[in-house]
């Protein structure tokens, strides 16, 4: 059997695999990630596919912080000033877009492959940036809203995905960090795009229209990016994924590759998995370890931090502006940091330094709210103990679940698990939001931010206890030692 051949072929995994142990006698070491004879695969032929993915990233960022600086103009021109619990929905219409975009990513790429699902998850941001662009009313503004949210739940679930399936080993860890790096830029960009709000009148506009060009350039750019071989060869389409595996890894990688492929997936002949199988089962353990992480993370209190730190800059005489700059800047740096250390210290360290150090941050915050009636120092000590949160939440907690879950997820049901844990993700996340004012009026901000210390800590216990090392290991070697101890 020729595995470099680049014509169509639809096969069965099973007879790949009995294939490949009739032609191949030294296929036992293949489990390996690389090919022993010609060292790891090169990064610079995956890095263009990733950084074009990753743009989907920039585009959740982007539209995460858009309304942010414009909100009061806009609810001056839409004529619902005042009105805060509409202002909340201007804001917060956009995750439910996303919980219904993500809880349909995992039949959308399962269905229609890894690309054609960044493309589809383009158009409705830039049908959503058109109508909240030229919206007259909050009922334009708000549907305009939900779109964009659809394509933001869809875009960043399959970022993921395509990411750990494109990167060679050896650097998945850092291109999987590209992801939190580019959601920080993203926001950064829609801080800077919009300070001329208040000066320019219908400026706000522009900052809607502006992300229609990167979501438009998405569209494109995928259009000549390598579909996953992962979904190929799920697909049955064997000789397109070792087009693909060689576009990414280079000629004289694909055989091990595919041979990799052929050992996890072997006696798995089943099209589709539905997701009640994803409770039960062999598989139930990695989905409960992935939607764990994602609970834990937004019960950290991150959300609500970024949603009251304004507020807590502005108690320390701090205006807004530089407040919102500061915050940015830390989760950048931290998302910098641990791209250079993803694939040295690897993701687990990462995980349990990130949720200690932000569990220690909120600490500080407990302090301050106990000596807030003494000295005026305190207001700095909130102020430090947020910003240390933010970098040690862009350290690991942050980056690393979206990379570490497609890992462990079997290509089975990688897609759909994904949905199902971000879904998580957006229900925690909207339920902190909504919630976090009311609590913190109830509770008062000592009790609080010791609940979400102690959030912290147990993610850590659980990170200790549950997840697994997979620095520089294949795909198929996650897979088959998670199976194995099943």
């Amino acid at each position: 059997m020729n595995l470099n051949s680049t014509v169509y072929k639809r096969m069965p995994s099973r007879d790949l695999a009995d294939d490949l142990d009739r032609g191949d006698d030294a296929s036992g070491p293949l489990l390996s990630a690389v090919d022993q004879n010609s060292g790891n695969p090169s990064w610079k032929l995956s890095l263009p596919h990733v950084c074009v993915a990753t743009m989907s990233s920039f585009l959740f960022g982007y539209h995460l912080g858009v309304v942010n600086e414009p909100l009061e103009i806009i609810s001056i021109d839409l004529g619902f000033a005042g009105n805060t619990l509409a202002e909340g929905f201007v804001v917060s219409m956009c995750l439910g877009g996303a919980l219904i975009g993500c809880l349909f990513s995992g039949w959308i790429s399962d269905g229609i492959g890894r690309r054609r699902a960044f493309q589809l998850s383009a158009l409705p941001m830039i049908l959503g940036a058109f109508l909240s662009a030229s919206s007259t009313s909050l009922e334009g503004m708000l549907v305009g809203r939900f779109l964009v949210g659809t394509g933001m739940g869809l875009g960043p679930t399959v970022a993921s995905l395509y990411v750990t399936e494109v990167s060679p080993p050896s650097v998945r860890g850092t291109y999987g960090s590209f992801i939190q790096i580019a959601t920080c830029l993203g926001l950064i960009a829609a801080l800077f795009i919009g300070i001329p709000v208040k000066e320019v009148v219908g400026w706000w506009r522009v900052c809607f229209w502006v992300s229609a060009v990167p979501a438009a350039l998405l569209a494109l750019c995928m259009e000549f990016c390598a579909e996953s071989p992962h979904w190929l060869y799920k697909r049955g389409r064997i000789g397109e994924a070792e087009v693909e595996f060689e576009r990414l890894l280079g000629g004289s990688h694909v055989k091990s590759a595919m041979a990799e492929l052929s050992r996890s997936d072997r006696g798995d002949e089943s099209e589709s998995i539905k997701y009640s199988e994803l409770f039960y089962g062999r598989h139930f353990r990695v989905v409960f370890i992935g939607t764990m992480l994602f609970a834990l993370q937004q019960l950290s209190g991150i959300n609500a931090v970024f949603y009251f730190s304004s507020a807590v800059f502005r108690s320390a005489g701090v205006p807004s502006e530089i407040a919102n700059v500061c915050v940015g800047f830390a989760n950048l740096s931290g998302s910098i940091i641990a791209m250079l250390l993803m694939d040295k210290l690897g993701r687990k360290i990462l995980l349990l330094g990130s949720f200690l150090g932000m569990a220690a941050s909120m600490g500080l915050q407990v302090v301050a709210a106990t000596l807030h009636h003494q000295d005026s120092w305190h207001l700095y000590l909130s102020v430090g103990g947020m910003l240390l949160f933010v970098l040690a939440f862009a350290l690991g907690a942050g980056p690393v679940p979206g990379l570490l879950l497609p890992e462990i997820f079997p290509n089975k049901i990688r897609a759909k698990a994904m949905a199902l844990c971000m879904s998580v993700h957006w229900v925690v996340n909207f339920f902190v939001g909504l919630l976090f004012l009311r609590l913190l009026e109830q509770l008062g901000a000592k009790m609080l931010y010791s609940m979400f210390a102690s959030f912290c800590l147990m993610a850590a216990i659980f990170v200790g206890k549950n997840v697994m090392e997979t620095k520089g290991r294949s795909l198929q070697e996650i897979e088959i030692s998670l199976l194995s101890a099943v």
